[in-house]
């Protein structure tokens, strides 16, 4: 059986602070903080996710708290900047006064990916575009939030294009196109875009390639990017391909809120693929999202330790 990646689940970021963090994407992105828990693997750390109502797949925003974070310093073979969705072009100029405002350092508007853009960053320099999607398509489950900080017509719809910076086009190309079966839709010199479903935003890549050093991740920089599949059997069949094409794979992870794998390209490009179930609403109501800290089962008789270790989040 011939699986279809069906666009990106959720990508993950390093903040060195969580409250700020968290007053940044639910009050000046009007975002909704979907779950507040931990690093599953390190539970010393918040893990924050921001999204629709419910942070259904593809609209998920996951940021890591490392007190000690330093500076980024930019560079290759990196995830280098996330496009997210808008509802038009009108919405561009809303967002633009609305940074003006809010002292969001932002750019003038443009094109990115052959759309009207807005690029803008946040507090730790983590480097967005805003693009205008005017109307087209988008998945079926996307539901905003049912209060927000922004004007319901301007509303941030999900993830759109993800940008990555590499040594050599080649090797990120052949996950994508190779083993994924992404379509290439547009090529330049040192630039191509791929998607995942032909003409649709939500599943798209930008790869740039760029000699130099790599980036020393910080403070604002993206850990890796996850990519969507339907159920734990779609997973296993995409776990088998990675590793006959010669990567190495950590094997099926039960994250509780979804399974995944990870596994890095030959650039260094740190790769996710995770199930769309069962979701956020697993041990929480769609009302209580986000408000309370929720732990999966197996650190649950930890909680006490965890939550003295953190510093409380409004």
């Amino acid at each position: 059986m011939m699986y279809k990646i069906s666009g990106h689940h959720h990508i993950s970021m390093i903040t060195k602070k969580a409250q700020e963090n968290n007053n940044f994407y639910t009050k000046t992105l009007g975002l909704r903080r979907v779950k507040k828990t931990v690093n599953q693997d390190d539970p010393s750390m918040y893990h924050l996710f921001y999204g629709d109502l419910t942070g259904s797949p593809g609209t998920e925003l996951t940021f890591f708290e490392i007190p000690m974070a330093g500076r980024t310093m930019r560079g290759t073979n990196a995830i280098t900047r996330i496009g997210l969705l808008v509802p038009s072009r009108e919405s561009l100029d809303y967002w633009k006064a609305r940074f003006e405002k809010l002292n969001v350092i932002h750019e003038e508007i443009t094109t990115y990916a052959g759309r009207d853009a807005l690029s803008f960053e946040d507090t730790e320099g983590l480097r967005f575009v805003l693009l205008s999607h005017e109307g087209e398509e988008i998945p079926e489950f996307w539901t905003a939030p049912e209060s927000s900080t922004v004007d319901e017509q301007h509303r941030i719809l999900g993830m759109g294009p993800i940008e990555i910076t590499v040594h050599r086009l080649s090797r990120t190309e052949k996950v994508l196109n190779e083993i994924f079966g992404y379509t290439e839709v547009e090529r330049f010199e040192k630039e191509v875009r791929y998607q995942s479903i032909e003409g649709q935003a939500f599943g798209e890549f930008i790869l740039k390639e760029q000699v130099g050093p790599s980036e020393k991740p910080g403070r604002g920089s993206v850990h890796h990017i996850a990519i969507r599949v339907k159920d734990e059997e779609e997973l296993k069949y995409w776990d088998q391909v990675v590793k006959e094409n010669g990567f190495t794979s950590t094997g099926v992870v039960d994250r509780f809120y979804f399974h995944s794998l990870y596994f890095r390209d030959r650039n260094g490009i740190l790769f996710e693929i995770a199930t769309d179930g069962p979701g956020f609403t697993v041990d929480s109501s769609v009302e209580a999202l986000g408000r309370e800290l929720d732990l999966p089962p197996f650190l649950e008789e930890r909680r006490a330790e965890i939550e003295a270790n953190l510093e409380p989040i409004e």
